[in-house]
C-alpha cells in the first residue's frame, strides 16, 4: 500500500532544534503534523521514522528525535497527494517555513497548534479534502479503540495509535 500520510507529533516542551541545512529553528511546545509520502510503500517510511536511532535524512528526522510520535493517519492513494494535503492544512494551522518542502514549492509540510483535538480535525478535513468520495467505502476498515481510549469519528483513512517504548 502506497500515498500520503501524516504524522501526529508531540513536543513536549520549546525547543531550538538544528535541521539540517535549515539551520536552528525554534519549535514551540504544540503538537505538530507532518505531511510526507510514501509512495515506494508505507512499510519501510513508516518503520523509518518510528526507529529509535537513526541517522537524519529528511527534516522530520531531526524532529523526531526530541519529540514523540502520537498518531499516525495513513491516506492510501496511488497519486502523490502530500502537496494537496499541506496545502489545506496551511488553510488553518501555523507552519515551520520550509519544512519537509524543499522538493516542491509548498511552504512547509509541518503544521502546528497547541489544541490536539483541533489538529487531528484539521488532518481528517484535509483528508476528506481530497478524497471526499472514499468516506462510505473505507469506514468498515477502521479499527475500533478499546475502552477507555479517546472517540473519533470514522473517517476514510487508517488511523494507527502508535506506542513508542
Amino acid at each position: 500500500m502506497k500515498g500520503s500520510y501524516i504524522l501526529l507529533v508531540e513536543l513536549a516542551s520549546n525547543k531550538d532544534i538544528l535541521i539540517g541545512k535549515l539551520g536552528y529553528i525554534f519549535f514551540p511546545k504544540a503538537f505538530y503534523a507532518y505531511v510526507g509520502s510514501a509512495m515506494n510503500g508505507f512499510k519501510a517510511r513508516l518503520a523509518h521514522h518510528l526507529r529509535d536511532s537513526k541517522k537524519p535524512h529528511w527534516h522530520i528526522d531531526y524532529l523526531l528525535n526530541q519529540s514523540e510520535i502520537i498518531d499516525i493517519i495513513l491516506c492510501p492513494d496511488e497519486q502523490r497527494a502530500e502537496c494537496l494535503l499541506a496545502q489545506a492544512l496551511a488553510k488553518d494551522f501555523q507552519f515551520i517555513p520550509g519544512f519537509g518542502s524543499s522538493d516542491c514549492h509548498c511552504n512547509s509540510h509541518l503544521y502546528f497548534d497547541s489544541d490536539k483535538d483541533k489538529l487531528k480535525a484539521g488532518i481528517v478535513a484535509a483528508c476528506e479534502s481530497i478524497h471526499p468520495q472514499r468516506h462510505s467505502e473505507r469506514v468498515s476498515q477502521i479499527p475500533e479503540r478499546s475502552e477507555g481510549e479517546e472517540s473519533r469519528r470514522p473517517f476514510p483513512f487508517v488511523s494507527l495509535r502508535v506506542r513508542v517504548t
